[in-house]
């Protein structure tokens, strides 16, 4: 179908599961949940914040690669496996979007990850061009 782009993995060491890190249907991006791992393939170090920080990192990372940004950002699912890390990911998160460019949003706080080290995850969907 040449009105869907898959965009794979990378490969740099990160572990991932199969599936496309984001696919493109027509004007819309649809980026899969996105963990703390670091480009080598390591989990981030430290705490929420230092994981939350690195799913930023990530995401930005495949925005580029798919031709958009943040700002494009339209609706993100976060999963959080820990409740008293709400307050702090709001924090966090009013300051990764610029301004006027908060998404819709529902945040989850779920039993477990996939990764058990996983404080949380971020899915979103973009709107392009």
């Amino acid at each position: 179908m040449a009105d869907i782009a898959r965009f794979a993995p990378p490969r740099d060491g990160r572990p991932f599961p199969p599936l496309s890190v984001a696919v493109r249907h027509e004007r819309t991006l649809y980026v899969s949940g996105i963990g703390p791992f670091a480009p080598d393939g390591t989990l981030a170090a430290g705490d929420f914040a230092a994981q939350f920080a690195e799913v930023m990192k990530s995401l930005h990372a495949i925005l580029a690669e798919a031709g958009t940004d943040i700002t494009r950002v339209i609706k993100t699912n976060v999963l959080l496996t820990r409740a008293e890390d709400v307050r702090e990911m709001n924090r966090l998160y009013a300051a990764a979007f610029p301004a006027g460019h908060l998404p819709a949003r529902t945040t989850c706080v779920v039993a477990a990850l996939p990764v058990p080290e996983f404080l949380l995850e971020i899915e979103c969907v973009v709107a392009l061009g």
